[in-house]
């Protein structure tokens, strides 16, 4: 018999600090990755590429570590941080969810790590990455087995308490496409281990694995998040069941025939379905109430906006990359307006909309520090994006030195959210910052 969640108001009240707690840490260790192992490689790495007007020179391994630190150290701690949290908050989960929590972040941070570390330092690495892909896992099933026995509370009245909502199949689309990904890690590792082809993953597969890592788990579960959030953060209309379904199911089509090596019909299945979720998630449509915009700065929404643009735009650059790239220009700025402008945009935004909450019932540090880290992000995004195709492309050869001011205007928004959130989380909650003032 599973263990069952206490309703004692006092056992709840500890409970609830304890979820925090855990969310916390998940969200600072994420946190460290985006800034050290994440941010502050890929900077040094543009850099290199940058003087030397090629990516040849540079180390592939050291490329891989910077993008492994950024989805999965970065946004992947962040989604299994919130997912223990909110499937918490929202049904029945055990007592002992907690308890796996920790575990799951003690496995995941210690197999993100070795990952990043033995791509650099290439220790044992035909052992180290089999092992840290092995960590990586562990970490995630424990997670997947914890939330797969969720049970929402429907509430009494609720015209949806008959079924699950749809931004719920969405999250689910997204882990299960995080369990692929995952899958699809150890792999790649351990045939890299035995034929002794590493630390770097081939470039053809490492092709293939990206747009796996990045539609199919991320993307997806934005687009879940989407559906949750942003009726009531942006007053917008409830989302178009259907048409999130067919982006779904598009989507997949374009993962799997990325991953057998179709990439023409991939990327223009993934423009499909971009366009498509965006419509479901009615983002560009007149919104039907006022914003909730209280205790944020008042641009939350246009930044919003801003992400779901730069996924159409990045979609719209893989189809012109299998096209008309010749040394990776295309490729790249497809996949930074997707990591950058889509993914890292909502997470500032989002994240620093619902975590002071969710972190302890805490008020935004400073909704000024919020603006400027979006602002920021944005205008590198663009500045990079724009000189990678020129530069990289030689259609602009003079934009090359345009690359590494991106990088640090990228790198300096980044660090505002971190400082933003930090500070957050230093500041005493709510209801106790307002009872010190009375």
């Amino acid at each position: 018999m599973s263990a069952t969640v206490n309703r004692d108001p006092e056992a709840m009240k500890a409970r609830e600090l304890a979820l925090q707690r855990t969310l916390t840490v998940w969200i600072v260790t994420g946190l460290m990755f985006m800034l050290l192992p994440g941010t502050f490689l890929g900077v040094w790495n543009l850099i290199s590429i940058t003087g030397a007007h090629s990516t040849t020179l540079i180390d592939p391994a050291w490329i891989q570590a910077h993008g492994h630190a950024q989805i999965f150290g970065w946004i992947g701690s962040f989604i299994i941080g919130i997912g223990f949290y909110s499937l918490s908050k929202m049904g029945r989960l055990p007592e002992f969810a907690i308890t796996r929590s920790w575990i799951s972040w003690a496995l995941w941070t210690a197999g993100v790590t070795l990952r990043w570390a033995t791509n650099l330092w290439m220790w044992e690495w035909r052992w180290m990455l089999p092992v840290s892909a092995v960590l990586e896992l562990l970490a995630f099933l424990l997670f997947f087995l914890t939330v797969s026995g969720h049970r929402a509370e429907p509430k009494p009245g609720s015209p949806k308490a008959g079924g699950p909502p749809v931004w719920m199949f969405a999250v689910i689309a997204g882990s299960l496409g995080f369990l692929a990904s995952l899958s699809a890690n150890l792999a790649v590792t351990i045939q890299a281990g035995v034929s002794g082809i590493g630390p770097a993953i081939p470039h053809g597969a490492n092709e293939r694995l990206l747009v796996l890592f990045t539609w199919a788990f991320p993307v997806v579960t934005i687009w879940g998040f989407s559906a949750r959030w942003l009726p009531v953060f942006l007053g917008l209309r409830e989302p178009a069941a259907k048409f999130l379904f067919a982006a779904l199911g598009v989507n997949t089509l374009g993962v799997i025939a990325a991953m057998l090596g179709w990439f023409i019909p991939a990327m223009f299945a993934v423009l499909a379905s971009s366009g498509t979720a965006a419509y479901a998630v009615r983002v560009f449509l007149p919104p039907v109430k006022a914003p909730k915009t209280i205790g944020v700065h008042p641009t939350f929404p246009l930044f919003v906006r801003f992400a779901y643009a730069w996924m159409i735009v990045a979609a719209a650059l893989g189809v012109c990359a299998v096209f008309w790239d010749q040394a990776g220009g295309l490729w790249g700025s497809s996949r930074h307006a997707l990591t950058v402008g889509f993914m890292s945009t909502m997470v500032f935004a989002i994240g620093q909309r619902v975590l002071p909450a969710f972190c302890g019932m805490r008020v935004l540090y400073s909704p000024k520090l919020m603006f400027w880290s979006l602002a920021l992000l944005n205008v590198g995004c663009l500045m990079r994006v724009s000189s990678e195709i020129a530069a990289y492309e030689s259609y602009v050869p003079a934009m090359w030195p345009l690359l590494p001011v991106s990088a640090i205007i990228e790198m300096t928004a980044v660090t505002v959210f971190a400082a933003s959130l930090l500070l957050t989380f230093r500041q005493p909650p709510a209801h106790l910052a307002n009872a010190a003032q009375a």
